[in-house]
């Protein structure tokens, strides 16, 4: 278990921090991360990596020259937001572009893509390749779908040392993907890990077993086996790996990973074993790594990775390097200092013009707003043990813990917002950045983007009408679906949303009281009832998006953490407006806690 820390939730800054001035020859803090104290006598394409927290030497560690300009550093085993990637990239830009290069999971996909975006609107020419070394996450056939685990530091010293050697953004980019074309990873645990201020780890594996083919964020294993002797071991991870070998190279890097609490003598006493079965297999080994280069906290298990090298690769990946956990040979040109170790950059300012205090009325409702978000955290806050349990079913059992961090983060912003005098919209703006920044990972990008759909509905002075409140919600519903890339039926949130959406639609243009509070209240009251109703029924679904698709026959028999988390949203708006018209609300947020 994670033993220090202060409050969980400042354990990433606070950690972020201490690493900062520790290893200021390498790196300086950024609002979002580290950059690079150091620069190179020329520009070069910068090579931004990132991901979640809990990782180490996993992104930070591998800021440096011949590897990565930046990392952006997101929550515990959470995406970095976009915010916060966009943050590191601006700081690392040097005119001839950028590149993206991360782990394949779907919150760091969201925020990296909508970050390559806003680049791109800048005129910064930003590129991505994302890794996709783990063999058991999907089949040969899908390898894009596949995540990234102890492969992104063969991905990133390669795309590292083509920059450095000065290549334009296309070639760094095309060697970035050969490497993670050619590279091939499995790992196994022994137990699990625990993140901070938990009780509990993110999964257990039964004594005198071991699970094979787990994830770096606690995701489960696809199986679980008897626990093997050290060159049963060392067999199966080659004979696994070797069945995917991408081409009929003979020349290999071996990378053999702890993954937190493996020994390093344990780890070179199965090395012993994984080299002479690579030899007898006919492989030349070049520059074989033995320690820990993508850890997941206290996770007691390892990974194998291998890269099959072709002359370029081979060039690249013997190339100097210099960071605070990888080094090899020494640099041909002088990296100067660019700042004082620790300075940070200013925050970013804001347009007081843009932001100005609204009418009395828009005022009101912001206080309304407020309140609302500050009724929904306190719902995810209470429930955030049981969401991070149901997502650790078949997830990384971090669903509970970033819907928590990023609510509060919301009500915040929202009651901060109120108190200088803004209208709805500002204030409902405000808390999906907000949410979005600080949640991370996919929930934090998608409910970033609902409440800033929402926000549109709450435009000028007057207080929303059913059609208008219709018209945000039919928006927030397309928004989810075009930025997620999702559909009804694949066990995800909008499996709640579009019966929320639907029900809502339809209780507004029932025949009734015309008073549009009483119409707003109903209409919400029976819309959360239908979206608790849905989330349960997924249940009954098979996960086909996220951490848990590569388990998604594990999931069914448990509904999707976040279509419960949306449903209990739903059923705490709906309690707001009740409050105010005496309005019964449903009972279904306490069963779907259940």
């Amino acid at each position: 278990m994670t033993r220090l820390f202060n409050d969980p939730n400042d354990f990433v800054s606070d950690m972020s921090r201490g690493f900062a001035l520790a290893s200021s020859r390498w790196v300086r803090a950024v609002n979002g991360g580290v950059v690079r104290s150091t620069a190179a006598n020329e520009p070069t394409v910068s090579l931004v990596i990132g991901g979640g927290s809990g990782h180490f030497p996993a992104f930070s560690g591998l800021v440096g020259p011949g590897l990565a300009h930046g990392t952006a550093m997101g929550n515990v085993f959470a995406s970095p937001s976009t915010k916060q990637i966009m943050s590191v990239a601006r700081a690392c830009d040097q005119g001839r572009g950028v590149l993206f290069s991360y782990g394949n999971y779907a919150g760091d996909v969201l925020n990296f893509d909508q970050a390559q975006e806003q680049l791109r609107a800048e005129g910064i020419d930003a590129h991505t390749v994302v890794v996709t070394d783990d063999i058991f996450s999907a089949p040969s056939g899908e390898i894009e779908k596949r995540r990234g685990i102890a492969g992104d530091l063969v991905v990133f010293k390669v795309a590292g040392a083509a920059a450095e050697a000065g290549l334009d953004i296309a070639e760094v980019e095309r060697l970035a993907s050969l490497a993670n074309d050619r590279t091939r990873s499995i790992g196994v645990a022994f137990s699990g890990c625990t993140l901070p201020g938990a009780d509990e780890p993110l999964f257990t594996v039964p004594d005198g077993q071991m699970a094979i083919g787990l994830g770096i964020h606690g995701e489960p294993g696809i199986d679980e086996v008897p626990l093997p002797s050290a060159i049963q071991l060392a067999e199966l991870l080659v004979a696994r790996l070797l069945a995917e070998a991408p081409d009929r190279s003979k020349r290999v890097v071996p990378i053999l990973n702890g993954l937190g609490t493996v020994k390093y003598e344990e780890l070179y006493l199965l090395y012993g074993l994984i080299d002479p079965l690579l030899r007898d297999a006919g492989y030349e080994l070049v520059d074989p790594e033995v320690g820990e280069f993508c850890t997941s906290f206290d996770m007691a298990g390892l990974s194998l990775t291998l890269l099959w090298l072709d002359d370029e690769l081979e060039l690249l990946w013997a190339a100097p390097c210099s960071s605070a956990a990888f080094t090899r040979g020494e640099l041909g040109t002088p990296h100067l200092p660019t700042c004082l170790a620790g300075q940070d950059f200013p925050q970013e300012q804001v347009n007081t013009a843009a932001l100005a205090p609204a009418s009395a009325a828009s005022q009101q409702l912001g206080r309304e707003a407020s309140a609302a978000i500050t009724r929904i955290a306190a719902v995810l806050d209470d429930a955030a043990g049981e969401l991070g349990r149901l997502d650790s079913v078949a997830g990384d059992g971090d669903h509970g813990i970033g819907m928590q961090r990023g609510s509060k983060a919301a009500a915040r912003a929202a009651a901060d917002a109120t108190a200088a005098g803004h209208g709805a919209e500002a204030v409902l703006s405000a808390a999906g950045e907000a949410w979005a920044d600080v949640g991370g990972g996919t929930s934090g990008a998608i409910w970033g983007r609902i409440i800033g759909t929402l926000a549109a509905g709450f435009a000028g002075d007057s207080r929303p009408t059913p059609s208008s409140m219709t018209a945000a919600i039919d928006a927030a519903v397309d928004e989810v679906r075009s930025f997620g890339g999702v559909e009804v039926g694949e066990k995800t949130l909008l499996d709640a949303l579009v019966p929320f959406a639907t029900e809502f639609s339809r209780a507004v243009s029932s025949p009734g009281d015309d008073s549009t509070p009483l119409v707003l209240a109903r209409a919400t009251t029976c819309a959360a009832h239908a979206a608790t109703q849905a989330a349960q029924s997924t249940a009954d679904l098979v996960a086909m998006r996220g951490r848990a698709r590569s388990h998604g026959d594990r999931s069914v028999g448990t509904p999707d953490p976040g279509a419960i988390s949306l449903a209990m949203i739903a059923s705490a708006i709906a309690e707001q407006f009740a409050s105010d018209t005496s309005i019964p609300v449903p009972t279904e947020r306490k069963a779907a806690r259940s």
